[in-house]
């Protein structure tokens, strides 16, 4: 069993496996950098201004992927004034790996932006209004006050955008296609890999998505539970100093 397995673990190409890591990894800190800029601007908008912009912001996590993909490629193809300049500038975006990071982005940045959104509706305003008289600066609240009092529910943001990117299929296909060591993730591997009769490879890279998503989301779940359970803890203390 084990020789045979050595086997074929030396005929399997890992490039699906770092196409993945690098289009995840480099998706997920857009993501969390633009859902968190948009949570926290698409507050202060009027109320008319807000509901649109967030219905904006939230529609690709309603739509299909291959709908978002078919949606960006007719924006980015090479029949469109934005990617026919991306062409004459030398850096065409479909079928390139940028096109796998967009693909990605734009799949799991709803579940960012709600996620913020969210946990910004919920902090009490008296507190934000408190630190604006103590003369703090806008920045500063939501670096000191709105990010720690959040921290929860982004790193949930965070575990959803990333399982979301991790798992595109639809999208990335239809705007980054599938090109082997370039756009191939390991959700396109594992459906070319099953419809070209190779079970076993498309085995493999469902049991290493698996295991690597179980081990992510762990790990930022225990995170986010120390950050709470620093906070309680903060709180308490500074409960027992007024008491006393």
């Amino acid at each position: 069993m084990l020789a045979e397995l050595v086997a074929f673990m030396g005929t399997v190409d890992l490039s699906p496996l770092w196409v993945t890591l690098k289009t995840t990894g480099t998706a997920i800190v857009i993501v969390v950098v633009l859902g968190l800029a948009a949570a926290y601007f698409s507050l202060k908008m009027p109320e008319r201004i807000q509901d649109l912009a967030d219905s904006l912001f939230t529609i690709p996590m309603v739509l299909p992927p291959t709908v978002c993909g078919f949606l960006l490629l007719l924006l980015l193809g090479r029949n469109s004034p934005v990617g026919q300049w991306f062409i004459d500038i030398g850096f065409p975006l479909v079928f390139s790996w940028p096109a796998t990071v967009i693909a990605a982005t734009v799949v799991a940045f709803p579940l960012m932006y709600r996620s913020a959104r969210g946990a910004f509706e919920g902090i009490d305003r008296n507190m934000l209004d408190a630190a604006r008289t103590l003369g703090w600066s806008e920045p500063k609240i939501f670096v000191r006050l709105m990010m720690p009092l959040a921290w929860s529910s982004i790193a949930a943001g965070t575990v959803l955008a990333f399982a979301r990117a991790l798992g595109e299929f639809g999208a990335t296909l239809f705007l980054a296609g599938n090109y082997l060591g370039v756009t191939r993730t390991i959700p396109i591997a594992i459906y070319f890999e099953w419809m070209n009769g190779n079970v076993e490879a498309a085995l493999f890279w469902t049991c290493v998505i698996l295991i690597f998503s179980f081990a992510v989301i762990l790990l930022v779940n225990r995170l986010g539970r120390r950050a709470t359970e620093y906070r309680g803890g903060r709180t308490k203390s500074h409960g027992v100093k007024k008491v006393a």
